[in-house]
C-alpha cells in the first residue's frame, strides 16, 4: 500500500503564515523529482506549534494539490486521544490515503494504553501508519504491542524512528511478513530496507528528493550496491540536518533551493552560522547547489 520515499514535508511560513503558494509548489517539486508520497504536519510539518484550523488547512492543500498522483498520508496524531480521532476523521473526510498517528506523548501510557489509544483511530476506517519514536514520545511501543494492534483491520504500517535495525525483525515475527514497515531515520533507512523495511518517511528528502527516491527504488529493487553508493552521498546531508531540530535544517536546504523562506516558529530558531555551513558544503557534495 505504501512503500519508497515519501517526504515529511515541511510547512512553509511567510510572515508567520502558513504559505499556500510556496506549499503547493513544494507538492508539485516533489512529485516531479520522483518522491512516491507525502506526509504533512507530522513533527517536521511543525504540527506542535500549528492551530487545529493550521493543520486541517495543509492537510487539504497538500491533499488537493497532489490530486491523487501519489498518496498522502496525513499526520493526525497528538497525545489526546478525542484530537487524534478529529484529525483522523478529518483526513478521512478530505481524501487522505492514510495517517500517520504518533504514540501519545509527554502523557506516558503503558501498552494497555497505547492498544486502546489505536483501537478507537482504528474505528475511524482510514488506513493507520503507527509512529513509534521514543525519543520524542518517551514511551516505546513493544513488537509485542504492535503485532496485537496489526489485527486490527486498519492498523496497517509503522514509521519506526527508533533507529533499532533489529526492530525490523521482531516487528516483522510479532506483526507478519506484510505489515508495512517504513524507516523514520534518514541514516539507518538503507540498513532497515536489507531488514525487510519497505521504504522511508524522510526529512532528507524535504531538500534531496530526488536522491532519495533513487535510494529507496534501488533498494525496493535489491540493488543494495547502488543504494550505497546514493547513501554515501547522502550521509553528510543527514549529519547536517540534523545537526540542530531536522526541520530547521531542512527548512535551511528548501529556502537555499529557492523554494520557501527558512522561516520557523517559536520556540525553534533559525539555525546557527556554523550549521548553515555545514549544510552548504553537505548540498554541495550531494550535488544540490554548486
Amino acid at each position: 500500500m505504501f512503500k519508497g520515499s515519501y517526504v515529511a514535508l515541511i510547512t512553509p511560513f511567510s510572515n508567520g503564515k502558513v504559505d499556500d503558494k510556496a506549499l503547493k509548489g513544494l507538492v508539485e517539486w516533489q512529485i516531479a523529482e520522483g518522491t512516491h508520497g507525502l506526509v504533512p504536519v507530522g513533527t517536521t510539518g511543525e504540527s506542535p506549534t500549528l492551530t487545529h484550523e493550521e493543520h486541517e488547512h495543509v492537510i487539504k492543500v497538500v491533499v488537493e494539490t497532489a490530486a491523487g498522483r501519489v498518496p498522502v498520508i496525513a499526520g493526525a496524531g497528538s497525545n489526546n486521544t478525542d484530537e487524534a480521532l478529529r484529525f483522523t476523521q478529518y483526513a478521512k473526510d478530505i481524501g487522505a490515503d492514510g495517517a500517520l498517528v504518533v504514540t501519545p506523548y509527554y502523557n506516558k501510557p503503558t501498552q494497555r494504553g497505547l492498544i486502546a489509544h489505536f483501537e478507537a483511530v482504528n474505528e475511524v476506517g482510514l488506513p493507520i501508519v503507527i509512529y513509534n519514536i521514543p525519543p520524542r514520545s518517551v514511551v516505546d511501543m513493544t513488537p509485542e504491542t504492535m503485532g496485537q494492534l496489526a489485527k486490527l483491520d486498519n492498523i496497517v504500517g509503522v514509521k519506526d524512528a527508533t533507529a533499532d535495525l533489529s526492530r525490523v525483525c521482531a516487528q516483522r515475527i510479532h506483526c507478519g511478513t506484510d505489515f508495512i514497515q517504513m524507516s523514520g531515520e534518514d541514516a539507518t533507512a538503507h540498513g532497515f530496507n536489507a531488514q525487510g523495511g519497505v521504504g522511508c518517511i524522510s526529512v532528507t528528502a524535504n531538500v534531496a528528493p530526488k536522491l532519495c527516491a533513487q535510494l529507496q527504488e534501488a533498494t525496493l529493487a535489491g540493488d543494495y550496491a547502488k543504494a550505497l553508493e546514493i547513501q554515501d552521498k547522502l550521509m553528510p546531508l543527514h549529519n547536517a540536518v540534523f545537526t540542530e531540530p531536522g526541520l530547521v535544517g531542512a527548512k535551511y536546504g528548501v529556502s537555499k533551493l529557492g523554494r520557501c523562506s527558512a522561516e520557523v516558529r517559536l520556540p525553534l530558531t533559525s539555525l546557527l552560522p556554523e550549521t548553515e555551513a555545514k549544510m552548504d558544503a553537505a548540498m554541495r557534495s550531494a550535488g544540490l547547489i554548486d
